[in-house]
Protein backbone atom coordinates (compact mmCIF):
# COMPACT_ATOMS: atom_id res chain seq x y z
CA UNK A 1 0.00 0.00 0.00
CA UNK A 2 1.43 3.16 -0.95
CA UNK A 3 2.25 5.79 1.95
CA UNK A 4 -0.75 8.64 2.78
CA UNK A 5 0.65 12.28 1.31
CA UNK A 6 1.57 14.36 3.86
CA UNK A 7 0.60 18.08 2.62
CA UNK A 8 3.40 20.93 2.66
CA UNK A 9 3.00 23.56 5.04
CA UNK A 10 1.57 26.12 2.77
CA UNK A 11 1.43 30.14 3.72
CA UNK A 12 1.08 30.76 7.60
CA UNK A 13 -1.00 33.81 7.20
CA UNK A 14 -4.44 34.05 8.48
CA UNK A 15 -7.01 34.10 6.49
CA UNK A 16 -8.79 36.46 8.34
CA UNK A 17 -6.05 39.48 7.18
CA UNK A 18 -7.93 39.59 4.26
CA UNK A 19 -11.08 40.33 5.31
CA UNK A 20 -12.31 43.90 4.47
CA UNK A 21 -9.42 44.52 2.24
CA UNK A 22 -10.29 45.67 -1.82
CA UNK A 23 -10.54 42.18 -3.76
CA UNK A 24 -7.78 43.16 -6.33
CA UNK A 25 -4.87 43.93 -3.28
CA UNK A 26 -6.01 41.49 -1.24
CA UNK A 27 -5.47 39.04 -4.48
CA UNK A 28 -2.11 40.81 -4.90
CA UNK A 29 -0.69 40.23 -1.17
CA UNK A 30 -2.07 36.97 -1.08
CA UNK A 31 0.16 35.98 -4.05
CA UNK A 32 2.88 37.81 -2.70
CA UNK A 33 2.25 35.59 0.65
CA UNK A 34 3.06 32.21 -1.68
CA UNK A 35 -0.74 31.30 -2.13
CA UNK A 36 -0.75 29.32 -5.67
CA UNK A 37 -4.85 30.13 -6.44
CA UNK A 38 -7.05 32.96 -5.78
CA UNK A 39 -10.49 32.18 -5.91
CA UNK A 40 -12.83 35.31 -6.10
CA UNK A 41 -16.36 34.45 -5.34
CA UNK A 42 -20.09 36.49 -5.23
CA UNK A 43 -21.81 36.08 -2.27
CA UNK A 44 -24.32 32.52 -2.50
CA UNK A 45 -21.97 31.45 -5.47
CA UNK A 46 -22.25 27.41 -5.98
CA UNK A 47 -18.97 25.59 -5.82
CA UNK A 48 -17.58 21.95 -5.56
CA UNK A 49 -16.19 21.73 -1.83
CA UNK A 50 -13.01 19.55 -3.08
CA UNK A 51 -9.99 20.69 -0.91
CA UNK A 52 -6.96 22.00 -2.86
CA UNK A 53 -3.85 22.96 -1.00
CA UNK A 54 -1.98 26.22 -1.85
CA UNK A 55 -5.88 28.01 -2.58
CA UNK A 56 -7.30 30.91 -0.82
CA UNK A 57 -10.87 31.33 -1.61
CA UNK A 58 -12.21 35.02 -1.18
CA UNK A 59 -15.92 35.99 -1.20
CA UNK A 60 -15.83 39.26 -2.56
CA UNK A 61 -19.44 41.56 -2.79
CA UNK A 62 -19.32 45.77 -3.64
CA UNK A 63 -15.33 44.73 -4.28
CA UNK A 64 -13.99 44.26 -1.02
CA UNK A 65 -13.61 40.48 0.43
CA UNK A 66 -16.08 39.77 3.22
CA UNK A 67 -15.07 36.23 3.97
CA UNK A 68 -12.06 34.20 2.99
CA UNK A 69 -10.79 30.50 4.14
CA UNK A 70 -8.46 28.43 2.77
CA UNK A 71 -8.91 25.45 0.25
Amino acid sequence: MAPIPTPGAGPQDSPDTYVGLDAQSAEQQALEHGWRTVRKLPPGAIITMEYLEGRLNFQVEDGAVTRCWKG
